[in-house]
């Protein structure tokens, strides 16, 4: 009897990455916004403009020492004392008399019982918080699509916000083999990615990629390939819609992409330097896209110590290890996991470059 065999997922040809990140940004949109309280909003994207009422509502003091008129101490000096006609004791965030506009260091103020003295000039303004100059009435504290970061939650809890509106998304990880420790691995490095902005809950079984009615989008491990094993992609073919299956990228050529209905779907190697690239370039950009995070990249640029070679073609993911202003390409195609340990940071070689030559200014992404 003949041995028929299920015929291999077959990749007919490599979708440009720059037409598979305009699919992402015309058909993944943001999700709808929830309140949390303030102290588990770490990181999550804001969905609404933050205002607050004016801050300070009266000017304040920002030291401890003498709330004065400054125009009284113009000429002041050591050995020409001016004398006040006005001199309140003031503490640190107490109001300041209506009548003063500075508040003097206590050692540039002597008082000897009968009128008091500035011995050293007070500039109008000096140790005073203006009335509204922590934060303006009316006006947008944080703006909406920004990434709360801990000095914002700091800033926020001061003025007595306790609860904002933010788009968290909830990704469901599918991992194609439970067995497989390279797999467990990756999975594990993506959900600690994701839960920087979201949710991550894994799956080690095929139902809940075939109905993720319980999340935002999918992150399927393994199954891409060409392999006697691979599915994953015949699964989301028929579970939904393929976009794309081979991605102009390397590492991480053989990923897919799709939807199952409006929840989109990304398929990545088993591999880890595979999985890192395809989340770095499309994962994080699809988690973008959810949140409705508007953040610029955070980019720096550095010479390169060396070339970078590249494939005409391939978008070529490229870590890179920071040497003082420079940096060195550690490795391109298959990452070694001792190179991943060293990498600080990334380089995107176009795919209509060969690469780069020594000496050239390049944006490093960070890991």
């Amino acid at each position: 009897m003949d041995d028929v065999r299920t015929p291999p997922q077959w990749i007919e040809r490599l979708t440009p990455l720059a037409d598979l990140r305009a699919v992402i940004d015309a058909q993944v949109t943001p999700i709808a916004a929830g309140e949390i309280d303030l102290t588990a909003a770490l990181g999550r994207v804001l969905a609404k403009d933050i205002q607050a009422d004016q801050h300070p509502p009266v000017a304040l003091a920002l030291r401890d020492g003498y709330a004065l008129r400054s125009e009284e101490t113009t000429d002041a000096g050591s050995y020409a004392p001016a004398p006040l006609s006005l001199m309140v004791r003031v503490e640190v965030g107490e109001p300041v008399p209506r009548e003063a506009d500075a508040v003097a260091p206590l050692d540039a103020v002597t008082d000897d019982g009968a009128t008091p003295q500035a011995v050293a000039p007070i500039a109008p303004g000096e140790g005073i918080l203006a009335p509204g100059q922590d934060c303006e009435g009316g006006q947008p504290v944080l703006r909406a699509g920004g990434a709360l970061r801990r000095l914002d939650i700091a800033v926020l809890s001061a003025l007595g916000v306790t609860r904002v509106a933010v788009r968290a998304p909830t990704v469901r990880i599918v991992q194609a083999r439970a067995d497989d420790g390279i797999a467990n691995a990756v999975t594990a490095m993506l959900r600690d990615l994701i839960a920087c902005h979201g949710t991550a809950k894994l799956s080690l079984n095929s139902a809940p990629f075939q109905d993720p009615q319980d999340a935002d989008a999918v992150i399927v491990v393994g199954g891409s390939g060409m392999g006697l094993h691979d599915n994953s992609v015949r699964t989301l073919a028929r579970a939904g819609r393929l976009i794309a299956h081979g991605i102009g990228l390397s590492p991480g050529e053989t990923s897919a992409f799709g939807f199952i209905g409006s929840t989109p779907v990304l398929i990545t190697q088993g591999r880890l330097d595979a999985a890192l690239a395809v989340w770095h370039v499309l994962g994080a950009r699809i988690m973008a896209r959810l949140s409705g995070c508007t953040d610029a990249p955070v980019v720096g640029h550095a010479k390169l110590t060396r070339k970078i070679a590249s494939t005409i073609g391939l978008v070529e993911f490229v870590p890179v290890a920071t040497e003082a202003d420079m940096v060195t390409p550690l490795a391109s195609t298959y990452l070694p996991w001792r190179v991943l340990a060293q990498a600080t940071g990334y380089v995107l070689v176009p795919a209509q470059q060969e690469g780069f030559a020594p000496g050239t200014l390049v944006p490093v992404n960070p890991l």
